[in-house]
């Protein structure tokens, strides 16, 4: 069986095919970002704006030492998340009353419609992560929530 390669990049450096044509695998290189509704820059993965996506979404996160991100949920939306070096603190409910450590190594799985804030505390180490979403668009489910940041310290 012959291999095939990937399509000659666009007039933007992309490698995604036609956007029309569900059946074309498509590349999407690495380094260009985007701001979050959340507070937090991420790096352009694989969603419905770059990839033409229907199911899902997936996202490489870095969380600056001493950053986090608003208080936010994802409607009808669930989210899977892989730390790869570093370590965050959450706290997610109703009142963002439950609080957890995700470090290196760890998975997390947020559910659909979940309260929660995410935040480095470490002064000098950032924390990365793989975020995966059943929403194959890369804002649209984001519902910011600022009246629950009362209840986060710092």
């Amino acid at each position: 069986m012959k291999p095939v390669e990937a399509p000659e990049p666009d007039k933007n450096g992309r490698r995604s095919g036609n956007t029309m044509d569900p059946a074309i695998c498509r590349v999407v290189p690495a380094g260009e970002t985007y701001a979050g509704k959340q507070g937090l820059n991420y790096f352009t993965g694989i969603s419905a704006q770059s990839a033409g996506a229907h199911s899902l979404c997936l996202h490489l996160l870095t969380i600056p030492p001493g950053g986090r991100a608003h208080a936010h949920l994802h409607e009808s939306h669930e989210t899977a998340i892989y730390v790869i070096s570093g370590e965050s603190e959450m706290w997610y409910g109703e009142r963002l009353q439950h609080h957890l450590i995700v470090r290196a190594g760890d998975f997390l799985y947020i559910p659909a419609g979940v309260a929660h804030l995410p935040a480095n505390s470490s002064p000098t180490e950032p924390c990365t992560a793989v975020i995966a979403r059943t929403d194959p668009n890369e804002q649209e489910s984001v519902v910011l929530l600022p009246e629950l940041e009362q209840y986060v310290p710092g």
